[in-house]
């Protein structure tokens, strides 16, 4: 088929909408919802069960914390690079191919991820680890609703988001107990059992329900240069602190192609006639406001998730078990919220849900801004369970506004864009967090060290120092870590406030939505997480 012909043709069904097949009856029904939540919770918990880990891969691979953040932000780019190409991969492989074909290289990827040897190795891995994970959320939502009848497809969804609640809360926990009890490749390990299970029971329930394949040209100038752009911004994030930033050739080379390959992607995509990328969508106001406001929001929630276990593991002498455990409760209000928020959605004006949550996330990191190195696990504990109330009140109220008004036909674009920027956002925050922090932690321990240089205390500190045994340089190393403790103690609380300020200015942001009475479809629905 030539690409005029494609142009002409018929659209075919897109991903992500039930289509024409008739739903699933019986134990198969059971058996395909569990094979597709299986998927879906081994990827959604590869996103989070790295991160109480860091510390141990960093030291077991001989890098330093900051770089180990590249385990998290390579699958997250790569995650987000690959998401906008499920609609045509979809199309040419068919959802069933594509989706198994996902889940094994998954699994494939998370055995080379535990056997990786060095550190470089471990990133590339994750990284190819996110690319194909891609198109599986997409396409568990799509092949779930082709299970259902349209009638329950609200239920369905609520299934499936349920999964993607209760991950999160687990990947800290799960992910803190291997490390201490076992060894970290086992966080990647145990996903080969479940995606074994998930590719057999899907083969066997779905192999028969493909969906109709076309040719379809690929956008290869837009794919290149989306890669470029977010490949050299998110090296850029990540290297300009060691490379003190732009002092360095490589960062200002590294900027100036971002920049360009940027510019250049944004004219092509607009004008391209099969774009990988349908960035016309954000002409629509609502889709503009709620995919900015979504991005920051999840930036600095995923900056700041990235950022607790690291301080605490690295300055507060936390296990990476009771990092994971100070983590666990940001989804019980979540998963107890949730299906609330989804049915009220429809009768009340998704802004002010916006609103809510953007109010408790702020409230949440003014009182992390207020931990000290005395904080106990309770004081820990109690903003991460709030947490989970502003969390069921962010996803499903901005969808809402984003899809408002929107062509069913072009909700799969519109899904597949707003959490391409969400994730690209995600990984970018950790970056910037992670620089910010150390940036920060200089500046405070330059500033305790000047007012130790005049205090008595830091003087009769060394002389009970010198009075328990030791010598004056142990007693100096000793006083520096607890400066070192103090001053990155500091930093993160700066971060913790200006993430509550600009959760604030978001209140003022998701205003310039128009306002809408949504109706959230099944379709619609499809495009949340």
């Amino acid at each position: 088929m030539s690409e005029s012909n494609v142009a002409n043709a018929p659209a075919p069904r897109a991903p992500g909408i039930a289509g024409a097949l008739p739903p699933l009856e019986g134990m198969a029904v059971i058996l395909g919802t569990l094979a597709l939540s299986l998927a879906t919770f081994m990827n959604v918990l590869d996103t989070s069960i790295a991160n109480v880990s860091i510390p141990a891969i960093a030291g077991d691979l001989g890098v330093s914390p900051d770089q180990g953040t590249w385990v998290i932000t390579s699958f997250a780019v790569a995650n987000a690079i690959s998401m906008p190409l499920t609609g045509w991969l979809t199309r040419r492989v068919g959802q069933v191919r594509l989706f198994l074909a996902s889940t094994v290289l998954f699994v494939i990827s998370s055995m080379l991820c535990g056997l990786a040897p060095t550190f470089s190795l471990l990133v590339m891995f994750r990284a190819l680890q996110g690319a194909v994970a891609g198109p599986m959320i997409p396409l568990s939502q799509a092949l779930l609703l082709s299970s259902y009848p349209k009638s329950k497809a609200g239920a369905a969804l609520g299934v499936w988001s349920m999964t993607t609640l209760v991950a999160p809360v687990v990947g800290p926990v799960l992910g803190g107990w291997i490390t201490d009890n076992i060894s970290w490749p086992w966080i990647f390990y145990i996903n080969v059992p479940v995606g074994i299970v998930a590719t057999v029971l899907t083969w066997a329930i779905y192999r028969h329900r493909e969906t109709p394949t076309v040719k379809l040209p690929i956008d290869k100038v837009g794919l290149a240069l989306l890669i470029v752009w977010v490949g050299a911004l998110q090296v850029m994030l990540d290297k300009g602190k060691n490379l003190d930033w732009f002092n360095s050739p490589l960062i200002v080379t590294l900027a100036i192609v971002a920049a360009i390959a940027f510019v250049v992607f944004l004219v092509w995509e607009l004008t391209d006639q099969h774009p990988v990328v349908d960035l016309s969508l954000f002409r629509r106001r609502n889709f503009l406001v709620s995919s900015v406001a979504m991005s920051i929001g999840y930036g600095l929630f995923f900056g700041n998730v990235v950022l607790l276990p690291l301080w605490l593991q690295q300055y507060m002498g936390y296990t990476a078990t009771l990092a994971g455990m100070v983590l666990a409760p940001v989804g019980l209000l979540a998963i107890l919220l949730t299906p609330a928020v989804g049915r009220l959605v429809d009768r009340l004006d998704p802004r002010w849900f916006v609103t809510v949550s953007f109010l408790v996330f702020a409230l949440v990191m003014f009182m992390r801004a207020d931990f000290n190195t005395q904080a106990d696990v309770e004081v820990l504990l109690t903003p991460t369970l709030i947490q989970g109330a502003a969390m069921a009140t962010f996803f499903i109220p901005l969808l809402a506004l984003a899809f408002s008004g929107l062509e069913p036909e072009r909700i799969p674009s519109a899904s597949g864009l707003i959490n391409f920027s969400r994730i690209t956002a995600g990984s970018f925050a950790t970056s910037i967090t992670t620089t910010l922090w150390w940036q920060r932690a200089t500046l405070h321990h330059a500033q305790l060290v000047e007012r130790l240089t005049s205090n008595p205390q830091a003087t009769q500190f060394m002389s009970q120092v010198r009075a328990a045994g030791l010598s004056r340089q142990q007693g100096g190393v000793l006083l520096n870590q607890l400066i070192n403790q103090q001053a990155y103690m500091l930093s993160a609380d700066d971060i913790f406030y200006v993430s509550g300020y600009l959760f604030v200015f978001m209140v003022v942001l998701i205003w310039f939505a128009r306002p809408v009475k949504s109706t959230l479809s099944a379709e619609v629905a499809s495009g949340a997480h």
